[in-house]
């Protein structure tokens, strides 16, 4: 009887004991520590019928934003924080080869020189760090606004990949809460429900590093080999082909002479229909299926 009882109880003991380990691992950073905000939901493709996956950038691949939009968000925040800078058209699209606005700006200042002030590297950091909010707060008004409409064919990709399981994702350089604002506006609750978001800070190496496709890669369950990316740039191209992705280029309004002989397909646009001459969603699913 004193025999089965201790056995009873280390029993016990052993269940406890894995329980325990099972949750600490559950918490643990290789689990929990960059696992992104979504939505509503976080649909892992083993959840899904599908059998590839679909990547979105977005400034230039959902929306046209980086000319008209975060562009002259950057000279009001500067004009707002008293800095005597102005970033041209021409300017801006040689900035654009610097993946991420923070560092695009502390690559701008350290080739022509820093405001007045800012002269050793904790202030630079901080000035960056806040005309970067400022811009985004300014930014998000702007598509609050509607003043950044999406690029033609975004929604109809969209809608026949959530009619058909397909698992969604964005995967962008931009602020977290500029994407996800965009999305919100421009494609809706629901849509965006359909979506995870990768953007800003979550990895330390920015595009042109695979790193922010590696992390989609890593937390959604995919097979890069399945997986079709939509970038609109030579360093997003990069960091698709990087990753072991396949990569559908839509050119925007920056990026057209860039060389994007690595991708996978070349278009202008996604394009409003099938019918003329739009990117079908049969065609990014045999895509993804080659």
């Amino acid at each position: 009887m004193a025999f089965s009882f201790r056995c009873l109880l280390l029993h016990k003991l052993v269940f406890i004991l894995l329980l325990s380990t099972a949750r600490a691992f559950m918490r643990s950073p290789v689990l929990g520590s960059r696992t992104p905000r979504r939505g509503n939901v976080r649909m892992m493709a083993g959840d899904s019928n599908a059998n590839w996956a679909l990547l979105f950038d977005c400034d230039g691949v959902l929306a046209d934003t980086e000319r008209d939009g975060h562009r002259p968000c950057f000279n009001l925040a500067f004009k707002e924080k008293g800095i005597d800078c102005t970033w041209d058209v021409v300017l801006y699209g040689n900035l654009l080869e610097v993946g991420g606005g923070k560092e695009r700006m502390t690559a701008h200042w350290n080739k022509v020189g820093w405001p007045s002030g800012y002269d050793s590297d904790a202030k630079r950091q901080d000035l960056v760090r806040e005309l970067h909010m400022l811009k985004t707060n300014l930014f998000m008004n702007y598509i609050e606004e509607g003043k950044l409409p999406l690029r033609p064919g975004v929604l109809r990709v969209v809608d026949a990949a959530i009619a058909a399981g397909v698992p969604l994702g964005v995967c962008s350089t931009s602020n977290d809460k500029a994407v996800r604002t965009l999305i919100r506006v421009l494609m809706g609750e629901e849509r965006m429900s359909h979506f995870q978001i990768f953007a800003g800070d979550v990895v330390p190496k920015k595009k042109p590093w695979p790193d922010i496709y590696l992390l989609a890669k890593e937390q959604m369950g995919l097979d890069a080999r399945r997986t079709v990316v939509i970038e609109d740039s030579h360093i997003g191209l990069t960091a698709a082909k990087a990753a072991g992705m396949k990569c559908l280029v839509t050119k925007s309004s920056y990026t057209a002479n860039e060389d994007f002989r690595a991708a996978d397909r070349v278009v202008e646009e996604l394009g409003k229909d099938e019918a003329g001459g739009g990117v079908s969603f049969k065609d990014l699913e045999a895509l993804g299926l080659s």
